[in-house]
Parts: C-alpha cells; sequence; structure tokens
C-alpha cells in the first residue's frame, strides 16, 4: 500500500537514512522549501529547483526525504508551527475562537500554497496537530454538546479556509499585475461596469458596498471577515442556550 503521509513513515521508523551527506538536515531544507513556494508558488516547485537553492544536487536532497510529496508535507506542517496557539484552558472561549480563527486566516494568505496541501494530506504533523488540539478544546469548551462540537468546528473553520484561499488568490493577481490591492480593486470594478449586464448586478449591490464601510480593500477584507466570524460565534451561542 502506498505511504499515506511522511509523518506515518517517521513513527515507522522509515524517515531519513544513515550517513547523511552535503552537511545538510531537514529543517534547512524544509525551510528553503517554504521560501521557495512562497516565492515562486507551488506549480513551478521542484526538487531541481530546491536543490538550486541550496547549492546541492537533487539527489543529496532526496537522502533526506524519499519524495517530493513528504518534502511538501514537512512544509505544510513547518508553516502550521508559525501559528500562535493559546492556552485553552483559561480566557474567554470567544476571544480564543476570534484569535485562532485570525491567525489561520492570516496564514492562508501568507502562505497561498499551504490551502491545496492541506486539502492533499492529512495534517498529521506535530505542529497542525497542536492546532486541531487547542481549537478542539476551545470549542468544548463554549458547551455545546458533544455531537455538536465537531460540526461547530467546520463552521468556522471551514469559512476561514475558504475566505483565506480567495483573499490568498487576490493577493497573488494583485502582485501579478504590479498594483496595490486599492489600484487593482478600482480597475476591476472600472472594467466590470462597463459590461451592461455585470454593470447592472454592481449597480444593484451599490449601497451594500456602501454600507459596508471601508476605505481600503484590507479593511473591507477585514469589516466581512469580522462580522462574518461574529455570526457564527453568535450561532454556537444561540445553539449552547437552545440545544433542541
Amino acid at each position: 500500500m502506498a505511504r499515506a503521509s511522511v509523518w506515518l513513515a517517521e513513527k515507522a521508523g522509515k524517515g531519513g537514512r544513515s550517513g547523511q551527506p552535503s552537511g545538510l538536515d531537514r529543517s534547512r531544507i524544509t525551510s528553503a522549501t517554504v521560501r521557495l513556494l512562497d516565492s515562486d508558488g507551488l506549480d513551478r516547485f521542484s526538487m531541481r529547483r530546491l536543490a538550486a537553492e541550496l547549492k546541492v544536487t537533487a539527489m543529496s536532497v532526496y537522502w533526506y526525504v524519499d519524495t517530493k510529496d513528504d518534502l511538501l508535507e514537512l512544509a505544510l506542517d513547518a508553516a502550521f508551527g508559525e501559528l500562535s496557539l493559546p492556552d485553552a484552558a483559561v480566557g474567554d472561549w470567544r476571544e480564543q475562537l476570534r484569535a485562532l480563527a485570525t491567525e489561520y486566516r492570516a496564514l492562508l494568505v501568507r502562505h497561498p500554497w499551504l490551502s491545496p496541501l492541506a486539502g492533499r494530506y492529512l495534517n498529521i504533523g506535530p505542529h497542525s496537530l497542536a492546532f486541531s488540539r487547542v481549537v478542539q478544546q476551545v470549542v468544548r469548551r463554549a458547551g455545546l454538546p458533544a455531537h455538536g462540537v465537531t460540526g461547530a468546528i467546520s463552521a468556522v473553520f471551514q469559512f476561514v479556509y475558504g475566505y483565506g484561499t480567495i483573499e490568498g488568490h487576490f493577493a497573488e493577481r494583485v502582485a501579478a499585475a504590479g498594483m496595490t490591492a486599492d489600484e487593482y480593486f478600482n480597475s476591476a470594478m472600472d472594467a466590470v461596469t462597463e459590461v451592461p449586464d455585470t454593470a447592472r448586478i454592481i449597480e444593484e449591490s451599490r449601497d451594500l458596498m456602501a454600507a459596508r464601510g471601508g476605505d481600503t480593500v484590507a479593511e473591507m477584507l477585514d469589516r466581512d471577515f469580522t462580522f462574518a466570524l461574529d455570526l457564527l460565534i453568535a450561532g454556537i451561542e444561540a445553539k449552547v442556550s437552545r440545544p433542541t
């Protein structure tokens, strides 16, 4: 059977080899992988490009990992290690949930490659598991019945996953266009209003855009995210007070 995760191979004692060459280690290779993924994107990443970055041969890299998938999975967990996790035993669960959701959103935007990899692999590295454990502990403290905890986690963090993924794609398009986010947004709005059918829909939503407020794209994105997250937390609170 194909190996399901690099972390399962580690636990089975199959990871790495003895007599490792090149003065490398997995930590250095993983850090370089994260940097390349950030600068070049997931589609352009290759073991050959990584080896060039490290100034070694591709075979030297394969001494530390068996496959490219193994390396991407290590990079994925390294990114999760950037999250700041609260002490879930103390403090207000609502504020802790907001903080975790906000951190996760920022991580997805900072590393657009994380989103597809999180859907591709098992997410059982130590940092990913630590994040999942704290999320579970925080939501448990909300007072939901046990059968509702995973649903509440899904409601909040599937929303954050989608929001952060789309925001990350937007940031990539902005960078590719060589514009600021506000310049790109204004240019796009000018373009779509030149198409009659699209312009009609934009006009219908103009009052909603004005009511949302925000002088910049960043402010608009933050306001929408905060309001949506507040709605989800209010929903959890309502379900706790009226469980049936």
